[in-house]
């Protein structure tokens, strides 16, 4: 204690500096999230690279298919729009995601189509063993 408080350069008891430094450490543990979240965006941003974990995909449960039309409202070009869309799931590799993207950019009708991974980090292995064998075979 006696060589913390001979480094504290708060004028007064030990006891004061210990309490500047322990409100010091929670500061800093407070404000990492942000300067952190502010870091990777800035980062984002100046390289035009995506940064992993910036984007999440939601699942809505719905009662019936009216609810779900009216929460699937979006604007784009300002103005809102309600299409109908089919979701299509394909499982590959991850090392395979861009090939897919590219291939995908080439059939899709849209000029930017909604492609995006998700990839599995838990499941049944027998279905990852037969995924892994399919995959495989094409």
């Amino acid at each position: 204690m006696d060589k913390l408080s001979s480094r504290c350069s708060v004028p007064g008891s030990s006891r004061s500096c210990v309490l500047v430094c322990l409100w010091s450490l929670a500061a800093s543990f407070l404000l990492y999230p942000v300067l952190w979240t502010l870091g990777r965006q800035l980062h984002s941003t100046l390289t035009g690279i995506y940064i992993p974990g910036t984007y999440s995909v939601v699942f809505v449960n719905s009662p019936n298919e009216q609810i779900a039309r009216d929460m699937a409202r979006y604007f784009w070009n300002g103005v809102i729009e309600e299409n109908t869309e089919i979701l299509l799931l394909i499982k590959t590799k991850t090392s395979k995601v861009q090939l897919l993207s590219g291939y995908i950019r080439l059939m899709h009708p849209f000029e930017i189509p909604e492609i995006f991974s998700l990839t599995m980090d838990k499941g049944d292995q027998h279905y990852f063993k037969w995924l892994e064998e399919g995959i495989a075979k094409n």
